[in-house]
């Protein structure tokens, strides 16, 4: 029930996004984040391979000289270790699925 969970404290939210943990494992997390719209998750850095997901809405991916709008279903990867940002452009519940997966390269 962590995504009901996350809606309800997301209702009496003023400030930015509701962010919870679904799912973790030893090599993977899987976290939950909910946006009203126009709310903000500041620019930050991940240092793990994650993809962004939208389950339901739609938000903006921004990092340096990039902007990727994100409708429901969609999904990036977003990169190691860039500052990046997310914005709602409407009321959103995303999907960040997170690994200790080396690179290939």
């Amino acid at each position: 029930m962590i995504i009901k969970e996350v809606l309800a404290q997301l209702a009496e939210s003023q400030t930015g996004p509701i962010i919870k943990v679904l799912e973790r494992g030893d090599q993977f997390k899987v976290i939950v984040l909910a946006f009203k719209k126009e709310m903000v998750l500041r620019a930050h850095q991940t240092p793990l391979k994650t993809k962004l997901v939208v389950i339901e809405g739609k938000v903006s991916y921004k990092e340096a000289g990039r902007l990727v709008v994100l409708d429901q279903f969609d999904d990036l990867e977003i990169p190691k270790k860039v500052l990046h940002s997310v914005e709602a452009i409407a009321d959103s519940i995303c999907l960040l699925i997170q690994s200790q997966e080396a690179d290939k390269s």
